[in-house]
């Protein structure tokens, strides 16, 4: 059983930067695609980046420039790296991971973690 434990969050000024970390374990040794996802208070969880099991990444156009996804393969770590943080960034940022998907829908992805709260204030 793969779990997912999600670090990193905290509050920030809008134009800081935060890196948020994502440790894996109960890997059986395949590659998965992992991605990050976002709920805000009262809107539905949406597809933030994602990095497929052979380094294809793919960002959502508001954080595109901005946010960078990568990983740690000795690790088992998942990053992200989030810059130039704006108020609309505030959420609850969750790790996922599939043996197969990599995209945006988050009923697709098969693990999830249980998130680590970004706030960013104006």
């Amino acid at each position: 059983q793969v779990q997912l434990v999600e670090s990193g969050g905290g509050s920030v000024q809008a134009g800081g930067s935060l890196r948020l970390s994502c440790q894996a374990s109960g890997y059986t040794g395949r590659s998965y695609s992992m991605g990050w996802f976002r709920q805000a208070p009262g809107k539905e969880r949406e597809g933030v980046t994602f990095l497929d099991s052979v380094g294809n990444t793919g960002y959502a156009d508001s954080v595109k420039g901005r946010f960078t996804i990568s990983k740690d393969n000795a690790r088992s770590t998942l990053y992200l790296q989030m810059n130039s943080l704006k108020p609309e960034d505030t959420a609850m940022y969750y790790c996922a991971a599939d043996p197969i998907y990599a995209g945006y829908s988050r009923s697709r992805y098969t693990y999830w973690g249980r998130g680590t709260q970004v706030t960013v204030s104006s």
